[in-house]
């Protein structure tokens, strides 16, 4: 069946697949075919039951088909699937995002998490009068030409740092420095600062595996952005309503003026918003002359699927104990990897984490490259055999759902055991 499925989509769709990260280009092997998922398991065409660690790339902390997200959707498309008219839902959803990210004073609905952070870069640009964006290696912010240059995630691995397709003058628009390495970045400054529009960072890096900030790094480029005139823009597609209910910019010693958010408060479909500062966000048409635009922006069935979701984690609030499973997976996941006499580090954080055979969590791009990948695809196999599925790359990150409960945890943990000890 899988084979047969590989060959037709072959034919009619470039690699087979619709987004690179489910080639498994990185971990080698066929890729999979899902027919169904429920709760925290994914069905797959050619049979197999697996515990998702992945959950479409973070989105499904409710687990997968959650009743309540059902529901509002149906009830959504009873109403009609799009209107290109503004719906006191929008207004909802808006209202709500401010509610839980204070700093959001005004937020606009995109259709995606890529659309949301081209949106900021093209505001950041209007608003200053500048041109170039600086950003970090391994950070990944979605397919923009400009953000294609030395991207994490899915473009990770590559030979070459940029996409094909990226044109000499884009990628001179894009300055790159190391995560958290504040040197490079006040280097950068010192000589480009009267034509920075914004950073964009992952405040908590998210798409070369997990990568914490170092104290007083975010902090620092908050500081550095005030002394020059330009923005700070955190992008939040993966940590948005991840760590708590709210942003990752809830907690941290630095207050960025935009976010980008997506996944999680789509509930499973598409969407993307972009907030911020009144003062600029009103820079966007139709008050202002930064344009932006989309027929299906704020979509019906995806603001229905993402307010029940919302509605619900904030009335479960299950922040807590799915951290608490994680720190427990990942405990005993070190456990047996010491028995075992195999370096591992095991960033998390929250609901997030990631796992790199190497004997110190990384700090950098650099660094994850400098881990093991030989020895992650070897365990990758292992475990969807044992009925484990991890995001298929070294470069991606880990999650846990409120429906990975005690019983899924111990068989987690167990194939981990076995996966390593097979080493």
């Amino acid at each position: 069946m899988n084979d047969q499925l590989l060959s037709r989509a072959r034919a009619v769709i470039p690699g087979g697949v619709n987004s690179p990260a489910r080639a498994f280009k990185s971990v080698g092997g066929n890729p999979l075919f899902a027919s169904h998922a429920q709760g925290p398991y994914l069905y797959t065409t050619d049979g197999r039951k697996l515990i998702d660690t992945c959950l479409s790339f973070g989105p499904m902390i409710l687990g997968h088909a959650d009743e309540e997200v059902q529901e509002a959707v149906k009830q959504a498309v009873e109403r009609g699937t799009s209107y290109a008219v503004t719906t006191e839902a929008e207004i909802e959803m808006a209202e709500l995002l401010s509610e839980a990210i204070p700093m959001l004073q005004k937020v606009r609905l995109v259709n995606s998490g890529t659309e949301a952070v081209m949106t900021a870069l093209r505001l950041a640009r209007g608003a200053t009068g500048r041109s170039k964006i600086l950003k970090f290696s391994g950070c990944y912010h979605g397919h923009i030409d400009s953000m294609l240059v030395q991207a994490g995630s899915g473009v990770a691995g590559i030979a070459s740092a940029s996409s094909a397709g990226v044109t000499e003058e884009q990628a001179n628009d894009t300055l790159v420095a190391p995560y958290n390495n504040l040197d490079a970045v006040k280097a950068l400054f010192a000589e480009h600062a009267s034509d920075i529009a914004a950073i964009v960072v992952e405040p908590l890096a998210a798409n070369m595996g997990l990568v914490m900030p170092t104290p007083g790094f975010l902090r620092e480029l908050r500081h550095l952005c005030d002394d020059a005139g330009a923005l700070l823009i955190f992008d939040e597609v993966i940590t948005g309503f991840r760590l708590e209910f709210g942003a990752y910019a809830n907690m941290c010693c630095a207050t960025p003026d935009l976010v980008t958010l997506g996944k999680i408060i789509g509930g499973g479909l598409p969407i993307g918003a972009i907030g911020g500062r009144v003062d600029l966000m009103d820079h966007l048409a139709p008050d202002g002359d930064v344009y932006q635009a989309g027929t299906l922006s704020g979509n019906p069935l995806c603001v229905a699927a993402g307010l029940a979701t919302l509605r619900k984690l904030q009335r479960l609030d299950p922040y807590k104990d799915i951290s608490d499973n994680v720190e427990d997976l990942c405990g005993r996941i070190e456990d047996s990897a010491e028995d075992a006499g195999i370096d591992i580090a095991i960033p998390r954080d929250g609901t997030m984490f990631s796992v790199f055979f190497r004997d110190e969590a990384p700090q950098n791009f650099n660094e994850v490259m400098e881990s093991d990948s030989e020895r992650f695809v070897r365990v990758f196999h292992r475990l969807v055999d044992a009925g484990i599925y991890l995001p298929p790359s070294p470069f991606e990150t880990s999650f846990l759902s409120v429906m990975h409960d005690d019983a899924l945890l111990d068989q987690m943990a167990e194939a981990w055991d076995a996966a390593l000890k097979a080493e």
